[in-house]
């Protein structure tokens, strides 16, 4: 069995009753079930990378095992998150929740970087979470994780919930970090940021309660060899040109 470093990083959970959030009103956040996909729904298809030449589930750990003391210790980590969180990490983590694309970075470059003013920006976007759908949909079906609110019915997550088993990766921290890798090309000025950003909003599926620590850290690690892969190759590489210029000169940057 391989072993998993336990870290810092997003969980969201499961349950169809308000959440009760150490200090917050346990009445306020309802959560609701993800809608299951209609039978026969094609499968999404590679826009930049080649699944058959990426080899993802051999360069991730397995998820630490059922009742490992590795699970256990995530567990443990995500009660105490429950138990501390505050309404304004709640509203926040919501908010991910629902801007799973690139646009989530205002939060770095502000509100003129939004989709309507940036459309081949928010193309690439596009493109990029779909390679998000296809490397980690492969990867979930290869795992079949419970999530941790499936196994541990004490947690009280506050996001949408899911009764498939498919924690690992977590695919919100998986686009994060795509987009943010993406977006520290077009704006390496802001490196820094977005990346803290990006690890910020895979903390938030923590904050959630719908993933294990070691789903999101995952997530980070697909993501950094999914990236690399999409560098490599000349149709991402014209994608992210017409990005950087569009944004840089929309944003007043100068032109790299």
């Amino acid at each position: 069995m391989k072993t998993f470093r336990v870290c810092a990083v997003g969980v969201c959970g499961w349950t169809l009753l308000a959440a009760s959030l150490g200090g917050v009103a346990q009445a306020g956040w309802a959560q609701t079930m993800k809608p299951a996909k209609p039978a026969g729904t094609p499968a999404k298809q590679a826009y930049y990378i080649d699944p058959m030449v990426l080899d993802l589930a051999a360069l991730v750990p397995d998820p630490p095992a059922a009742g490992s003391a590795l699970q256990k210790a995530e567990l443990q980590q995500l009660h105490e998150i429950e138990r501390t969180r505050t309404a304004a990490q709640v509203t926040a983590a919501k908010a991910d929740e629902d801007e799973e694309d690139l646009f989530a970075y205002k939060t770095v470059l502000g509100a003129g970087f939004n989709a309507a003013a940036l459309p081949v920006t928010a193309e690439l976007g596009v493109h990029v979470k779909n390679e998000q759908s296809v490397a980690g949909g492969a990867l979930k079906q290869v795992f079949e994780r419970p999530r941790p609110y499936q196994t541990d019915k004490t947690l009280h997550p506050v996001c949408a919930l899911t009764a498939a088993p498919n924690s690992y990766p977590s695919g919100h921290a998986l686009t994060g970090y795509l987009e943010g890798l993406t977006l520290a090309e077009i704006v390496p000025e802001k490196r820094t940021e977005i990346l803290a950003r990006a690890d910020d909003y895979a903390h938030n599926r923590l904050v959630c309660g719908v993933h294990y620590p070691s789903d999101v850290e995952a997530s980070r690690r697909v993501a950094y060899a999914v990236f690399g892969y999409m560098l490599a190759t000349p149709r991402f590489q014209r994608d992210l040109a017409r990005a950087r210029a569009e944004t840089r000169e929309k944003l007043g940057l100068a032109v790299k």
